[in-house]
């Protein structure tokens, strides 16, 4: 079964992405436009990344003191990938980018995902430019991001450190100035970093001609002491190796050594490092620290942060969701296929019948349901809010604040649903296979182990669970909320007719939703409103892609075809056997329950 189906409906039938051809912007693209680009990257990703996920799953990447060795599929992946142009498919023409929708984009680079998560693609480095093309300087546009853009040198996000992890307030790592002529450099002004980074993903390889880091670190005080909290944190451009004016290396090594690789249970054809920063290894102009150019303005760095950090959780979620449904194809096409068991009639089974294939049993039927209904629901949200990006960067004045603020109340649905829901799906494709499941005769055990790490990238679950109770609904006075709830209320009134029940139920839901943030703040001190945030961010996920599976179910009209017949199931699927879950995640919250919080650690 192919991904590519579901892309198309929902990309054409759901959100109607041609519209967008009205605008400037995207004038020179058509139906046609869009279509060439998602046949190329899906044969790219039949060609070059499919064939070779088991292979880089089991040929790990390996350090022999001075490179990190990958196999040579991974090497052949990257060039067909920035070949493709698809490094800056959003970006200009006058760059070399072919001004595609974010949305289009998005998609196309799902079947990469799909065919090897693995492998990657380019979400980072596409990020780290995109953060430069925003908040660096030209010089830096050019020498760096337009470079990232091309291919010829990678990016990397830089963030945890060891004894920090997502606690950003409390990294170590510091920027001091490169001499008395810092300020003038032409790059940016220039500083020496020294510190460690932990958890960089492809933060040492030889895919490209260099690697650019993205480092937050903090600038001294007079005094030489760091500013505590995330208000005292920059950003640095710290490349693997120094380039001038021109982007041309220059061939002196910064000082940036990996200490190390992690080992991970998936994903493991990407690197993953510990990288030392400014201990001496690799010292330029005979002096050890990194040297380092300041993005921004110092001491707003996490906010130049967050515009990469925000489009990778929306990556994150994309890459979780076609992962779950890797699984789901692969166990469809097991269930279809393996012959088990027979059914019961009235006098019992009979044993001298035929046995049937597993997928006529109903509980078969039920996990492969809950598959598609997790995992095509997460694709549309994805899908949905890479429109809503479309609408932020083009839309009119009111109707891209709009947008904003609903991408702010979204981003953390769109990183943590799939991340939970879609690992579900693959444990569930596992279920399917049986005893097969766990074996490496299949790929769902891979899948599995891939998807896993989607609940801590990019933001653990519970950071994503506090920054939705914490910060998003409640941001504007609560006004992204109560624009979201608005299509919601929308969306049900539009499916009265022929959905009446699941309108009604997406109405309660969202009822409750409002009563329970409402009842978790009033009076309460944080500690207390946020005890119970991840049963609200489970509970709030449900909600919202009840509303898409209602959306998308009602767009259907008279559609008979098979693949209508099963998305109106998938949407009865969620509204009866789970959306009716978040009241018991909603009690906790709106009763701020203490068990977990109050527990003291001996009882443990």
């Amino acid at each position: 079964m192919s991904l590519r189906p579901t892309v198309d409906f929902l990309l054409h039938d759901w959100l109607q992405v041609e519209r967008l051809q009205s605008r400037e912007r995207f004038a020179d693209h058509s139906r046609e436009t869009f279509d060439a680009v998602l046949d190329t990257c899906e044969r790219i990703a039949r060609e070059k990344f499919a064939p070779f996920n088991r292979l880089v799953d089991t040929q790990e990447p390996q350090f022999d003191g001075e490179k990190v060795i990958l196999p040579q599929a991974t090497q052949d992946a990257y060039d067909s990938y920035a070949a493709s142009g698809m490094l800056s498919a959003a970006q200009n023409y006058d760059i070399g980018g072919m001004q595609l929708p974010y949305t289009v984009e998005a998609a196309a680079n799902s079947f990469f995902s799909i065919a090897s998560v693995s492998i990657g693609s380019g979400m980072l480095t596409t990020g780290n430019a995109n953060l430069l093309m925003v908040h660096g300087t030209e010089m830096q546009k050019k020498v760096f991001a337009l470079n990232e853009f091309s291919g010829r040198f990678s990016g990397t996000m830089c963030l945890s450190e060891p004894q920090a992890g997502s606690s950003l307030s409390d990294v170590m790592t510091r920027a001091v100035p490169d001499g008395d002529d810092f300020d003038t450099e032409p790059l940016g002004a220039r500083y020496r970093l020294t510190g460690n980074k932990m958890w960089i993903s492809s933060g040492e390889h030889e895919l490209s001609e260099n690697i650019i880091h993205l480092v937050l670190a903090k600038i001294p005080d007079a005094q030489g002491q760091l500013v505590p909290g995330v208000k005292g944190i920059s950003l640095f451009i710290v490349p693997k190796k120094m380039v001038n004016t021109e982007g041309q290396l220059t061939g002196e090594r910064n000082d940036v050594a990996l200490a190390g690789l992690n080992h991970k249970c998936g994903w493991r054809g990407t690197t993953n490092t510990l990288l030392n920063f400014g201990e001496g290894k690799y010292p330029v102009r005979g002096q050890s620290g990194a040297v380092a150019y300041l993005v921004g303005k110092p001491g707003e760095g996490l906010r130049c942060m967050f515009h990469m950090m925000n489009e990778a959780r929306i990556g994150v979620g994309l890459a979780a969701t076609v992962l779950g449904l890797a699984g789901y194809y692969a166990s469809l096409d097991y269930a279809k296929n393996r012959p088990q068991g027979r059914p019961s009639g009235a006098g019992g089974k009979d044993a001298s019948q035929p046995q049937v294939r597993i997928i006529e049993h109903a509980d078969i039927k039920r996990m492969l349901l809950a598959q598609k209904a997790y995992c095509e629901g997460a694709l549309a949200l994805a899908l949905y809010s890479a429109r809503l990006v479309d609408e932020q960067h083009t839309g009119a004045a009111e109707d891209a604040d709009v947008a904003r603020l609903l991408l702010e109340v979204l981003t953390p649905i769109v990183k943590s649903f799939p991340s939970e829901w879609c690992l579900e799906a693959n444990s569930l494709a596992i279920q399917i296979h049986g005893g097969y499941g766990y074996t490496r005769d299949f790929p769902v055990e891979q899948y599995w182990r891939d998807n896993r790490l989607n609940m801590i990238h990019e933001g653990t679950h519970g950071i994503q669970a506090m920054d939705l109770l914490g910060r998003k609904v409640l941001m504007e006075n609560g006004r992204g909320l109560q624009l979201l709830a608005d299509r919601m209320q929308a969306t049900a009134a539009r499916a009265e007719s022929a959905w009446a029940p699941e309108a009604a139920a997406l109405r309660e839901a969202l009822t409750q939703i409002g009563q329970a943030t409402q009842q978790a703040w009033a009076g309460a001190e944080p500690a207390q409103a946020l005890a119970n945030a991840v049963p609200y961010l489970q509970a709030f996920g449900h909600t919202v892609i009840a509303w898409i599976w209602l959306d998308v179910a009602s767009s259907l009209d008279t559609d008979v075809s098979p693949a209508a017949q099963g998305r109106r199931a998938a949407c009865r699927y969620f509204y009866r056997y789970e959306l009716p879950k978040i009241g018991a995640w909603l009690a906790v919250v709106s009763s701020r329950d203490p068990t977990c919080a109050n527990l003291p650690e001996e009882a443990f």
